[in-house]
């Protein structure tokens, strides 16, 4: 007997997928969220559908091209009007929106397609994180896919690691999410709910 997969469930294949499960079953219309590494503008997008137009979505990026391919795949979607794109790394989230939000999304390491030398940065991304952690509303998350197989990503994973095993577990309830048929450096999820 073959069985075929319903279309409507998803191939867990690396951390995205799976940070989109999570992430569409704790976001709804009319919520506010953030998309700390906007990137290419899938998370964006995605966050887009699911606030709708009653809901607002920050999207940052330092790179201007990401900026650039965020907007066009809003432009694709209609969802523009809903999200406020932001020039600006995540470290300087507390600046451009305002709390409480449900759901902050990061994406780290390098911009697939762009240059693989601007990375994020363990500094940069423990202040954004920080700053996520104080805006987010009871029962938000916090989800973060981490890549520690690039220059640089070892340590970012240290860092946020070493922060998180930190968090109170009567406030937050941190989870890491990985496969575990895959490299070491592989890529994996992080988790972090507010108690409610």
């Amino acid at each position: 007997m073959s069985y075929s997969m319903p279309l409507d469930i998803p191939l867990l294949r690396g951390p995205v997928p799976l940070s989109h499960l999570i992430i569409r079953r704790f976001v709804t219309a009319g919520d506010h969220v953030v998309d700390a590494t906007c990137g290419n503008g899938h998370d964006t997008r995605l966050l887009a559908e699911l606030v709708g137009p009653s809901g607002r979505v920050w999207a940052f990026d330092i790179q201007q091209k990401a900026v650039e391919a965020t907007a066009a795949r809003l432009a694709e979607y209609g969802g523009r009007d809903s999200v406020t794109l932001v020039s600006c790394g995540h470290e300087t989230m507390s600046e451009h929106c305002s709390g409480p939000v449900k759901a902050v999304v990061f994406n780290l390491g390098y911009l697939p397609g762009g240059d693989r030398t601007v990375v994020t940065r363990p500094d940069s991304t423990l202040a954004g994180l920080n700053q996520a952690l104080e805006i987010l509303a009871p029962g938000g998350i916090v989800v973060i896919t981490l890549y520690p197989g690039h220059e640089g990503g070892e340590q970012e994973r240290i860092t946020l690691e070493t922060r998180l095993a930190l968090l109170p577990t009567t406030c937050f309830h941190v989870w890491r999410m990985g496969q575990m048929n895959v490299p070491a450096t592989a890529p994996y999820l992080i988790l972090i709910q507010r108690a409610g």
